[in-house]
C-alpha cells in the first residue's frame, strides 16, 4: 500500500496539469477561429486568379475564420473568371470585405464587379475604381448586340450591389460611359461604404458593423484580430504565368523553334519534346483568350516564308515577307481592345528581331554550305590529284585517285605513273589531264 501513495498523492498534480494543457489548447483554438483570412487579387482577374480566390474563401470558411479580406489591385480581366468570384463571394457564409490597397491600386472594369460583392466594400487614398465598360473580345459586335451586352453589365453590376445595400445610379455611368472615380468621390457616390488608409485601421472601422451573409445577419468584431495572408500556391502562381498573353506568345515561338530544331535534325528528340511542352503551355494560355485567325494565319505563313527561303534561293526576299508577315500576324493575335490582354509591342518586337537574326543565320549557313566545293562523292573527286596505274587515252584506263582506282578518259595518251589532276566526272568516269 505504502508504494501507491506517490500515485495518489501525485494524481490531483496531474489533472491539474491536464486542465491546464486543455484550457491553453483551447484558448489558442479560439485565437486561431478568431482570425482573418487576407487574399490579394492582384493582375489580371482570369481562371487560376478566380480559382485561388475561390480556394481562399473555402479555406476561410474551413478553418472559422471571422472574416475575408480580398485586397484589390487589378485592371480587369474575364467575365467569366469575374463571376465565378461573385459567384463564391455572394455564397459565402461568412462576411467578406473587398478593399482596393495600397494607394496606387485600382479596381477597373471586371474589379468593380468584385467591389461590390464585399460585404462591406472599401477603398485606401490614392486609389481609384470604375470603367467597367464590357470588353470586346474577338469579332466584331453589331449596335443591338453590343447594347444587350452593356445593359445585361449594368443589372448584374446593380443587383450585387443593391443586395449589398449600396444603390448608386454612377454605377450604370460606369459601364456604359467607362466612367472612373477616386476613393474620396466613389464613397460620396455611394459606391463604397469607407475609406481607410491602412487594413489595421479598416478592421477598427467596421468593428461592430451588421453585415448580411448567405447564412443570415453577422456583427462584425474584427478589431484585433490575428491575421492570416493566403498565398497562391505553387500551382496557381505557374498557372497564372503561363496565362499572360506575352508569356503564351513566347513559348509559342520557342515551341515552333523546337519543332524546327527536331524536323531539321531527326532522331535529336530533346528539341521536339520540349517545342510540344511550350505549346501546348501555350495553348493552355490562348483557350481563354479572343485569337484572331488573320493573326495565326500570318504568324504561320511567316514562319513558313522563312523556312522556305533555306531551300529556295530568293536573295532573302522570303525572309523578308515572312517577317514581315510575322510581325503583322503577332501584333493581331489578340482581337481585344483591352490592352491587358494584348500582346506588347515590345515583347512583339525583340522576338521579331531575334526571328529576323535567327532565319538569318541559317540562310547564310545554308547559302555558304552551297557554295562550298564538294568535299565527298563523286563531285568532290574534282580537283583531286593521282597517278596513273595503266596507259589512259580517250578508250580508257585506271587512275588512283583518293585512296581507290577509278576508271578514267584523257584527251591525250598518258603512260602508267603520270602524274594528273581530275579534272571532270561523269557518273564513275573520270577525266583527267598530265598534272604538268
Amino acid at each position: 500500500m505504502g508504494a501507491m501513495l506517490p500515485f495518489h498523492r501525485g494524481f490531483p498534480m496531474m489533472r491539474v496539469l491536464f486542465l491546464s494543457l486543455s484550457f491553453l489548447l483551447f484558448n489558442l483554438a479560439g485565437a486561431w477561429a478568431a482570425h482573418i483570412e487576407v487574399l490579394e487579387l492582384k493582375g489580371v482577374i482570369n481562371p487560376p486568379m478566380a480559382r485561388y480566390i475561390v480556394r481562399g474563401i473555402g479555406e476561410g470558411v474551413g478553418s472559422g475564420a471571422k472574416g475575408v479580406v480580398i485586397l484589390l489591385d487589378t485592371p480587369g480581366g474575364l467575365d467569366t473568371s469575374m463571376r465565378e468570384i461573385v459567384k463564391a463571394m455572394m455564397n459565402a457564409p461568412l462576411p467578406i470585405i473587398t478593399y482596393v490597397y495600397p494607394p496606387g491600386a485600382r479596381a477597373a472594369s471586371a474589379g468593380l464587379f468584385v467591389l461590390e460583392a464585399g460585404n462591406i466594400a472599401a477603398m485606401a487614398p490614392g486609389t481609384n475604381t470604375g470603367a467597367a465598360h464590357p470588353v470586346l473580345m474577338g469579332g466584331k459586335m453589331g449596335k443591338t448586340m453590343a447594347e444587350k451586352v452593356a445593359n445585361d453589365a449594368v443589372a448584374f453590376l446593380q443587383s450585387i450591389a443593391r443586395e449589398r445595400g449600396r444603390e448608386s445610379p454612377w454605377l450604370e455611368e460606369a459601364v456604359l460611359a467607362s466612367s472612373s472615380v477616386p476613393a474620396g468621390e466613389a464613397f460620396k457616390l455611394r459606391v463604397i461604404d469607407l475609406v481607410a488608409p491602412s487594413l489595421p485601421q479598416l478592421l477598427r472601422d467596421v468593428d461592430g458593423r451588421e453585415v448580411k451573409t448567405s447564412k443570415g445577419g453577422v456583427a462584425l468584431h474584427l478589431a484585433g484580430s490575428s491575421v492570416r495572408w493566403l498565398k497562391p500556391s505553387a500551382k496557381e502562381k505557374i498557372l497564372y504565368f503561363f496565362s499572360l498573353p506575352n508569356v503564351a506568345y513566347i513559348l509559342a515561338v520557342l515551341g515552333f523553334y523546337g519543332l524546327l530544331f527536331e524536323l531539321s535534325n531527326p532522331g535529336l528528340i530533346f528539341p521536339g519534346v520540349v517545342g510540344v511542352i511550350f505549346l501546348i503551355l501555350s495553348f493552355y494560355s490562348f483557350h481563354t483568350l479572343p485569337l484572331s485567325y488573320a493573326g495565326v494565319f500570318l504568324i504561320i505563313f511567316g514562319l513558313g516564308l522563312m523556312v522556305l527561303d533555306i531551300k529556295v534561293p530568293s536573295h532573302g526576299l522570303l525572309t523578308l515577307g515572312g517577317v514581315v508577315s510575322f510581325f503583322l500576324g503577332s501584333l493581331m493575335l489578340v482581337d481585344t481592345t483591352a490592352r491587358y490582354l494584348r500582346i506588347s509591342f515590345k515583347v512583339v518586337a525583340p522576338v521579331a528581331l531575334l526571328t529576323v537574326l535567327f532565319m538569318a543565320a541559317i540562310v547564310a549557313a545554308g547559302l555558304r554550305a552551297q557554295m562550298k566545293r564538294p568535299f565527298s562523292g563523286v563531285e568532290g573527286l574534282v580537283g583531286e590529284e593521282g597517278e596513273t596505274r595503266s596507259r589512259v587515252d580517250s578508250q580508257g584506263g585506271q587512275v588512283f585517285v583518293h585512296g581507290e582506282i577509278w576508271k578514267a578518259v584523257s584527251s591525250c595518251p598518258l603512260p602508267p605513273g603520270t602524274k594528273v589532276k581530275v579534272v571532270g566526272v561523269k557518273r564513275l568516269l573520270i577525266e583527267v589531264e598530265p598534272l604538268e
